[in-house]
């Protein structure tokens, strides 16, 4: 791999942290290389301490993501978007920016191939990126009025039943009012970034990311007049678990609470967001188009 000179690279962050699936093929040697090439920049490069830990990795300094901020300026992700959602949460709020690199399938948040990131990363290091802030989910779960957990999700919130059980019961208000009553095999509170995740599956809109909204649909709803609604940011919604058995409380699809009738689930919007930079060239809609083959015709056209 040829590297630039330190001494004729121009740059907008000094201090790189490089975070990988710990479980991909070859996440090792693309981690190396990767390493390689930030240093080649003239960059001080880190490895997040997890990473580090699970593959070995000790060419670099390790540092843990609750130290990121302050001490680090430029996160470099390598995987997919669930290692991109797992280390979002944990800098939400921190002003660290970062950069996804997929190494396979293009993800809506790892939108960087890594056949392109030789050509692509020295460019947003240098300063030449679009930056993009999206917004997160702060949820508690009350038990009899006590808090019982209290998570963030960068993509969604979802209350569902268990594959063995029936539907569950749910009750839900937003700011105070009652909405309505659903049976059904759960519920998803999304981001505008997760309405192409979990809520799109289930039937929901795609908010553009810039969109300023919460969504939320239901999943597999006994009504079809159950239908996905967007609501405002500021809202506040209350789902209250009536009945049903085995329902869980997930957060990302990456953490989660066994609930039991009676518990409430209050969601918000997070005075957190994270910071995802994107080449000059990136467009959410050729994403979208690659990912949903928007530009192929039916056989039948």
């Amino acid at each position: 791999m040829l590297s630039p000179s330190p001494n004729s690279t121009k740059k907008a962050f000094s201090r790189v942290a490089l975070v990988g699936k710990f479980q991909a093929e070859g996440i090792e040697e693309h981690l190396k290389e990767l390493a390689k090439l930030v240093s080649g920049l003239g960059c001080e490069v880190f490895i997040e301490a997890a990473t580090a830990k699970q593959l070995g990795l000790s060419d670099y300094p390790a540092k843990t993501a609750e130290n990121f901020a302050g001490a680090i300026d430029l996160v470099v992700v390598l995987g997919g978007d669930g290692t991109m959602l797992g280390i979002g949460r944990q800098l939400a709020g921190s002003e660290v920016p970062l950069v996804g690199i997929n190494m396979g399938r293009l993800g809506y948040m790892t939108d960087i191939p890594i056949q392109s990131v030789q050509d692509t990363l020295p460019k947003i290091i240098a300063g030449e990126y679009e930056a993009d802030a999206r917004t997160l989910l702060d949820a508690v779960v009350l038990r009899q009025g006590k808090e019982i957990n209290r998570a963030l999700a960068l993509n969604d919130v979802v209350v569902n039943r268990s594959a063995i059980s029936g539907m569950v019961g749910l009750s839900v208000q937003v700011n105070g009012s009652f909405m309505y009553n659903q049976r059904s095999d759960g519920l998803i509170i999304s981001t505008p970034t997760g309405s192409t995740a979990y809520a799109l599956s289930a039937g929901g809109p795609i908010l553009h990311p810039r969109v300023a909204g919460i969504l939320l649909v239901p999943i597999a709803p006994h009504s079809l007049s159950n239908r996905p609604i967007v609501l405002p940011e500021d809202s506040v919604t209350t789902i209250e678990v009536v009945d049903g058995r085995d329902v869980i409380v997930n957060f990302d699809m990456q953490s989660q609470t066994n609930l039991q009738s009676g518990d409430k689930i209050e969601v918000r919007q997070s005075q957190k967001t994270i910071t995802l930079l994107h080449p000059r060239s990136h467009s959410d809609y050729k994403t979208l188009r690659e990912k949903l083959h928007w530009n192929e015709y039916p056989s039948t056209f």
